[in-house]
C-alpha cells in the first residue's frame, strides 16, 4: 500500500474541523479546566511519530542517492576492464555499456520498473559477449578473472536498487500518522479557551503538521508527488558522456 503526497493535503482541512469541534465539545458540555499531562503526552509521541518517520523517509532517500553512486562506480569499472578484452571484442561491448548507462537514467521521472526490460535485455548480451571475449583469444591473461566479476557487482546492484525503492514502512505507520494529526487537533481545540478562536494559531499548527506530512511522503514516494530529484543522476549522466 502507498500513499500519494497529495494525500497530505486533506489533513489541512480535517485538522482545522477537528480543531474548531474540540473547541465546541468543550463549550457544549462545559468541561473545567482539567490537567495538561495527558495531552502532552499524546503531543509528544505524536511529535515523535512525525520526526522518526521524516527522519526515515530521509534516510532511504539518502540510500537511494548512495546506490546511484555505488552503481555508476561499478559500471565505470567494468567499462575500463574492457581494455583486457581483445580489441576486436571492445567498440562492440564499449557500444553496449553505452546504451545500458542511457538505460539506467531517468527513474526517478515516472512510477516505473527499476529494472527495465531495456536494461535487462543488454545485461544479457553484455554477460554473454564478454563471457566469450575474456575467453577467446588476444585477451589479457585474467580478463575472466577481472572483468566477470566486476560485471556481476553491476549486474546485483540493480537488484539492490530495487529493493530499496520498494522497502518503505508499513501501511499502519502511516494511518497512525493521520489519524494522530486529527486526534492531535482535537485535543489542541478541546483545550483552547472556550470563547476564542485563536484562528491564527489554528491555521499555523494545521499547515506547520500538513507540510510536514506533505515532504514526508514526498520524500518517501519520490516519483509519485510533484518534486522531481532532476539531478540524482547526474553521477551516470557524467559516466555516459566520459565513455568514449
Amino acid at each position: 500500500m502507498t500513499f500519494h503526497p497529495v494525500s497530505a493535503i486533506f489533513v489541512l482541512p480535517v485538522m482545522l474541523v477537528l480543531l474548531e469541534m474540540g473547541r465546541r465539545f468543550r463549550i457544549l458540555h462545559k468541561s473545567p479546566a482539567e490537567s495538561g499531562a495527558i495531552e502532552g503526552a499524546i503531543f509528544a509521541l505524536f511529535g515523535l511519530l512525525l520526526a522518526f518517520t521524516f527522519s526515515g523517509a530521509i534516510a532511504r532517500y539518502d540510500t537511494h542517492r548512495q546506490l546511484i553512486v555505488e552503481e555508476s562506480n561499478d559500471i565505470g569499472t567494468a567499462y575500463l576492464r574492457l581494455d583486457l578484452l581483445p580489441p576486436a571484442a571492445q567498440p562492440e561491448l564499449r557500444q553496449l555499456f553505452r546504451d545500458y548507462t542511457s538505460s539506467r537514467l531517468h527513474l526517478y521521472d515516472t512510477v516505473t520498473q527499476e529494472i527495465s526490460p531495456a536494461s535487462q535485455q543488454l545485461q544479457h548480451e553484455i554477460w554473454e559477449k564478454s563471457v566469450v571475449a575474456s575467453n577467446s583469444s588476444g585477451a589479457k591473461p585474467d580478463a575472466a578473472k577481472l572483468l566477470l566479476p566486476a560485471l556481476n557487482a553491476m549486474i546485483d546492484v540493480t537488484a539492490t536498487r530495487q529493493n530499496a525503492f520498494n522497502m518503505h514502512p508499513p501501511a499502519i505507520v502511516f494511518l497512525l500518522l493521520f489519524a494522530f494529526s486529527g486526534g492531535s487537533a482535537f485535543l489542541a481545540g478541546y483545550s483552547m479557551t472556550a470563547h476564542n478562536r485563536g484562528w491564527f494559531y489554528m491555521i499555523a499548527l494545521s499547515l506547520a503538521v500538513t507540510a510536514t506530512v506533505y515532504a514526508t511522503l514526498e520524500i518517501e514516494y519520490p516519483r509519485r508527488g510533484l518534486i522531481r530529484f532532476t539531478d540524482i543522476d547526474q553521477t551516470l549522466v557524467d559516466l555516459h558522456n566520459s565513455m568514449k
